[in-house]
């Protein structure tokens, strides 16, 4: 069935790197712009990335803009999320969502406007 799994996620240090990713399964990717959103606990969901896989185009909020990177591969129908430098602000469980049409924006805000979601990873970044 459609479905969608994060991993990667887990306890780093300050200014260490994570690797999340995002394995569809029942659909594919390359139709769908994907999402990676976060939320911390007391805070508001956050839009982290969005990438639509078709023609590879990004986009980031402004707190991880030069630390985090989204990639796709096609052929195994996944999504990266690559972070590095990491701080503690960035502790939070990590979901990634797709959706059949684009990435939406509002200002540098991405919108978690998506039909599909996982079930999130957790991200703890602490000493």
């Amino acid at each position: 069935q459609v479905q969608l799994v994060e991993s990667g996620g887990g306890l780093v240090q300050p200014g260490g790197s994570l690797r999340l990713s995002c394995a569809a399964s029942g659909f594919t990717l390359n139709d769908y712009a994907v999402g990676w959103f976060r939320q911390a606990p007391g805070k508001e969901r956050e839009g982290v990335s969005c990438i639509t896989v078709s023609d590879g185009t990004t986009y980031y909020s402004d707190s991880v803009k030069g630390r985090f990177t989204v990639s796709k591969d096609i052929a195994k129908n996944t999504v990266y999320l690559q972070m590095n430098n990491l701080k503690p602000e960035d502790t939070a469980v990590y979901y990634c969502a797709a959706d059949p049409s684009t990435c939406v924006r509002i200002g540098t805000n991405i919108m978690a406007i998506m039909d599909y979601w996982g079930k999130g990873t957790p991200v703890t970044v602490s000493s």
